[in-house]
């Protein structure tokens, strides 16, 4: 294997390519479907606070999953150790299967579409030059407002190679980097501290984070919210309209809506969406769309982990359902088509349905007229935390950044705001979408089922007519 091919890091003196395919149709035969997932990484992580680099990890991992899936059964073993002795170990899993009673699942289509270059980004920049942004980054913080109390610079990236075999002979092949950069910033003024956050990353090299005017951004949109804070009120509490700004925002919909159209929850009927396609789930206009294959954005994959091919998905069409995410499993038992969807965190685990870059399209309205329609509400401009019950879609979301809204125009600045209610209800009560669709900056993070997957969020302004404001004032 050539010394520049990025699975030669997979295939080493005990696996070749062609013992895994031996060993994939060995093993996998007797399965409706399934396949042997052969993964390497390699992550970085550097951590620079109070004006000195307190942490530089790197670490690397290898190893297999070995998956084999009959019904609604599956059979999952891994190890770290990619060698023919330990797949054959890891077999005897198989054994608690009974036997395929239909024709093996056809595999999945191919094509030759790539969401990001197959490039190292932690080869490529020294040591010392990662070290130095970061001191970088925080001098320029610093330097910019006496307020300033308190930096926190973290800088991460990864390089994956990943392969998929299956027991047909059919292998697919994607090389993953991901890099990320976060700026954190505590202001303080008359004894009053607040914090301010940004970060963005995505599918691609070190040299883009590099660049003056990325991390200049950084710092000033993290400055920026830090001091907004530090003027802000106590939140009022309440029903009321809210406005959500573009962009981060869209993480509502990720965990308020999002989970709740994955297939796994809807095959088992614990989802508030099952048996509704063809339904009307949203108020009119409103369209909600995951797409994977979007070039080098932080949810985008080129092929999912069970090697579909990544795509658009409509799940939400003018207010009417019309889809759900899948991965092979349940797409399968559903009677419909895999949707490029199933992923996993690493080869430790067994795939499951889960969102790539999860966004509501933009509609036709201003998004400072938007706030003229509200006498009294809330602007939130960017959300913190959240949770939500998949069965009833109830969530709960912290807002890092909210405003009054006072006679139609946004008032103070609010600390310690809560959105409360339910995804399904709150997709009916949009009254207004903005024409300004944004997607988030490559930060989000999805955790399921003890799973954690980067992923992406967006959409425009939107304006909601009721939603429940837990804060401090009356």
């Amino acid at each position: 294997m050539s010394a520049l091919d990025p699975r030669r890091f997979l295939y080493r003196d005990a696996l070749d390519p062609d013992e895994a395919r031996r060993l994939a149709a060995r093993h996998l035969s007797a399965c409706d479907d399934g396949e042997l997932y052969l993964q390497y990484t390699a992550s970085e992580a550097f951590a620079f606070d109070d004006g000195r680099l307190k942490t530089a990890d790197y670490n690397t991992a290898s190893g297999f999953g070995l998956r084999g899936v009959t019904g609604e059964t599956t059979a999952f073993s891994h190890a770290n150790e990619i060698s023919a002795a330990a797949i054959d170990r890891a077999a005897a899993t198989l054994s608690l299967l009974d036997p395929a009673k239909g024709p093996a699942a056809a595999a999945p289509q191919r094509t030759n579409q790539a969401m990001y270059g197959a490039a190292d980004p932690l080869s490529l920049v020294p040591f010392a030059e990662k070290v130095a942004l970061c001191q970088q980054v925080d001098a320029a913080a610093r330097a910019r407002d006496p307020r300033v109390a308190q930096v926190s610079v973290s800088l991460a990236g990864s390089w994956s190679v990943v392969e998929i075999v299956r027991p047909d002979g059919f292998m697919a092949t994607d090389v993953r980097p991901l890099v990320r950069l976060n700026v954190q910033i505590v202001a303080e003024q008359n004894g009053r501290r607040e914090t301010g956050y940004h970060g963005l990353g995505g599918r691609y090299l070190y040299d883009r984070l590099f660049r003056p005017e990325e991390w200049s951004r950084a710092i000033d949109m993290a400055l920026a919210q830090a001091l907004t804070n530090l003027e802000s009120v106590a939140a009022p509490a309440g029903e009321m309209p809210v406005v959500l700004g573009p962009g981060w925002c869209g993480v509502l919909l990720h965990e308020a809506v999002g989970h709740g159209l994955e297939g796994d929850f809807n095959r088992k009927g614990s989802s508030a969406f099952s048996g509704r396609i063809g339904e009307r789930v949203a108020a009119p206009g409103v369209t909600v769309i995951d797409e994977g294959a979007i070039g080098e954005r932080r949810g985008s994959l080129t092929i999912d982990d069970e090697g579909t091919p990544t795509g658009r998905t409509v799940l939400i069409e003018d207010g009417i359902l019309k889809g759900y995410l899948q991965d092979r499993l349940n797409a399968r038992l559903m009677g419909m088509e895999p949707t490029g969807n199933g992923r996993r965190e690493s080869f430790a685990h067994a795939p499951m349905p889960r969102m790539t870059n999860t966004f509501m399209l933009g509609g036709q309205d201003d998004p400072d007229e938007l706030i003229t329609r509200v006498p009294n509400g809330i602007y939130a401009k960017s959300f913190g935390g959240g949770q939500v019950d998949i069965t009833s879609g109830k969530f709960v979301f912290s807002c890092t950044e909210a405003y009054r809204i006072e006679n139609g125009k946004v008032g103070a600045p609010i600390k310690g705001a809560t959105l409360i209610g339910d995804g399904p209800t709150v997709l009916t009560r949009v009254k207004g979408i903005g024409n300004d669709l944004s997607l988030d900056e490559g930060i989000g993070i999805c955790g399921k089922g003890g799973q954690s997957v980067p992923a992406g969020v967006g959409q425009p302004s939107l304006l909601i007519d009721g939603i429940t404001v837990g804060g401090t004032a009356a």
